[in-house]
C-alpha cells in the first residue's frame, strides 16, 4: 500500500471534518482511544481537552501520545502520528488563544452553531495540546489510485508470507 507524499499527508490534515482518534494509556497501562477535533497548524497538530477527560488525565501522566486520522471510503487514506505531545497553553490560560479553539471548532459545525457552542462553554477550562509532525514518527497510506501504481499493492510488503502480487488479474 503506498504512503501518502508529505503534500498529501499536508492536504489531508487539512480537510475539514476529519476526526482524530486519540491513544493514550492510563497509569494501569489500560489503552483509551477517544474521537475529537483537531486542526494542523505551523505543522503542529494541535487537540484541546476539557479539563476532566480522561484522556488528558492520561497525558499529564504519560504525555506519548498515538494519534491517527482516518476516512472509511476511498481512498481510505490514514495518517498515524506518535510522540510526545506538549502543552502549548496550559488549564485556564483560554482566553490566550481562543482564537485557535475557534479555528478547530468551525472545522465540524456550522458557524451558527459553533459560535453558540463556543459561548455556551466558554467558561469550561481546556488547555491546548501539541505534537509537532516534524518530531513524530509518521505512518501515513492510501489505496493505490495514481498512474502507474500496482492496485493490488494494497498491503505492505512485511504482511505476506509469500511474495506479494505485482500486477493486476487481466
Amino acid at each position: 500500500m503506498p504512503g501518502m507524499t508529505d503534500e498529501e499527508v499536508a492536504a489531508f490534515l487539512d480537510e475539514p471534518g476529519h476526526l482524530v482518534r486519540i491513544g493514550t494509556v492510563d497509569p494501569d497501562g489500560m489503552p483509551l482511544v477517544v474521537p475529537t477535533w483537531f486542526v494542523v497548524e505551523d505543522g503542529v497538530f494541535l487537540v484541546t481537552p476539557r479539563e476532566r477527560s480522561s484522556w488528558f488525565a492520561n497525558l499529564q501522566v504519560d504525555p506519548r501520545i498515538c494519534l491517527t486520522v482516518d476516512e472509511s471510503a476511498a481512498p481510505y487514506r490514514k495518517v498515524v502520528l506518535q510522540g510526545t505531545v506538549e502543552t502549548v497553553f496550559p488549564l485556564g490560560a483560554d482566553d490566550r488563544w481562543r482564537d485557535v479553539y475557534r479555528r478547530i471548532t468551525m472545522r465540524y459545525v456550522l458557524p451558527e452553531w459553533g459560535d453558540a457552542y463556543l459561548a455556551d462553554t466558554h467558561d469550561e477550562p481546556r488547555a491546548l495540546l501539541g505534537l509537532s509532525i516534524a518530531r513524530a514518527e509518521l505512518t501515513s497510506w492510501r489505496m493505490p489510485a495514481h498512474s502507474g501504481e500496482d492496485p493490488l499493492a494494497v498491503w505492505a510488503p512485511r504482511y505476506y508470507h509469500r511474495e506479494p502480487p505485482t500486477s493486476a488479474p487481466r
